[in-house]
């Protein structure tokens, strides 16, 4: 039996886990993808001699799961603090002080676990790039669909970059973290696209 409990917290009303949480919980599902190729592929004799480059695939990869998983909670955390700014009182002029640089500060985490997103699933896609020459042609369709889902995950935490940036004060700060962004989607999105590319060439009968 599947485990629901994140589909369903997703799933209800409350704010929290939601796009940022969903987005690493994908990039988990590819990590753990990556994962099953290595396992599948290491000890197969056709790949002895790369057997510890394999390992270090699976080292990698096992390790980026499992910072994806805990910045579902991380991510949770920073939008509890976000939205906890919005709900303090703003009836005097200090009050409304205090809240905008509750909010600015607030602001940055926020910003912070959605790039960390992004830059665990670079990784992932990284890892995937190896796996795509170095395993079974049975377990390249999983290496896609890890590569697929790893540049999902990448471009849907970036819309928590981008929402919350819209919202700072800070303009270099600001500019500075969509930046680094839109780099990790150029960069990462085209290494994932040829991946899946690869994949599908390699797995697609000739017509």
């Amino acid at each position: 039996m599947v485990d629901t409990k994140f589909t369903d917290d997703l799933a209800s009303g409350a704010p929290v886990p939601g796009g940022g949480g969903a987005s690493a919980y994908a990039g988990a599902l590819a990590a753990a993808l990556g994962s099953m190729v290595a396992n599948l592929t290491i000890g197969k004799p056709k790949f002895a001699d790369r057997e510890a480059e394999l390992k270090r695939a699976l080292e990698s990869l096992d390790a980026r799961r499992n910072e994806l998983l805990a910045l579902i909670d991380a991510d949770a955390e920073a939008f509890s603090k976000l939205a906890a700014c919005w709900k303090m009182p703003k009836a005097t002029q200090e009050e409304r002080a205090f809240r905008a640089r509750a909010e600015q500060d607030a602001l940055h985490a926020a910003c912070e676990v959605p790039l960390s997103i992004m830059r665990v699933c670079a990784l992932v896609v990284e890892a995937d790039e190896y796996l795509v020459a170095n395993s079974a042609k049975l377990a390249l369709s999983d290496v896609g669909a890890s590569a697929v889902l790893a540049k999902a995950a990448l471009e849907a935490a970036s819309l928590n970059v981008f929402i919350n940036t819209g919202l700072m004060d800070e303009e270099e700060r600001a500019l500075a973290y969509e930046e680094e962004a839109r780099r990790l989607i150029a960069k990462t999105g085209k290494a994932a696209d040829e991946v899946h590319g690869a994949v599908r060439d390699a797995i697609t009968r000739s017509r």
